[in-house]
């Protein structure tokens, strides 16, 4: 058994786009356009920050990303409205499998936790809000290390706070580029494809890929 199952929390266990439908609210027929963009943005600036050394904690990115993408699609709302989405981001839905799965594995034995780009407080509150808090053993922020994925730094948190090393611990993302990224440093991977998207081409394959997060248990045994 591994030494623990590491998740990452946006995307993963928490589904970014559940702010669509509040978005729609705000800006009626763009609500969907609008959490494409604002996520790819959100995404970029934190590959952006970590390549040029110019940090900047996951909130202040996702605000950011969200000014960028209201203006992008030349969208004008009012001040309440957007700190309404921001807030959405610690109040995000689980996939509809999540909280079962997580009860499964826990119930088996294993040690979980998630390894997030997002800040202490806000991986706190999602994963409340979520229902999924109180079956994390682990809750680690890549703040600690001000490094977003997939730097090293942010992926060896996990060995430095599980204890053990990447091979014996199994990290899942629904990012193909986060997998790969934790293929990279050692540990052993599983991609949750929900979008059966094509594998990244970067010279690097988890070593497990399911549809839903409930494949990952025949993964893991």
């Amino acid at each position: 058994m591994a030494k623990a199952i590491l998740f990452d929390a946006y995307g993963t266990l928490l589904d970014v786009h559940s702010v669509a439908a509040l978005a729609e609210s705000f800006a009626p027929g763009r609500g969907a356009a609008l959490s494409q963009a604002w996520r790819s943005k959100q995404l970029e600036y934190t590959w952006l920050r970590t390549l040029s050394d110019r940090y900047a904690d996951f909130w202040q990115v996702t605000g950011d990303a969200l000014d960028w993408a209201l203006e992008a699609l030349g969208l004008s709302i009012e001040p309440a409205a957007r700190q309404s989405l921001l807030d959405a981001y610690l109040d995000l839905a689980p996939f509809p499998e999540n909280v079962a799965v997580l009860e499964s594995l826990r119930g088996a034995g294993h040690v979980l936790g998630t390894l997030s780009n997002g800040t202490p407080q806000m991986l706190e509150a999602g994963l409340k809000s979520a229902g999924l808090r109180h079956l994390l053993t682990h809750v680690i922020s890549i703040d600690a290390v001000r490094r977003f994925k997939t730097d090293p730094a942010a992926y060896r948190l996990g060995t430095e706070v599980v204890g053990a090393a990447a091979a014996d611990i199994v990290f899942v993302s629904s990012n193909c580029w986060d997998a790969i990224g934790a293929t990279w440093h050692g540990y052993r991977t599983f991609w949750v494809n929900r979008n059966n998207a094509p594998l990244e081409r970067l010279g690097a394959t988890p070593h497990g890929v399911g549809r839903t997060l409930a494949d990952l248990r025949a993964f893991v045994g």
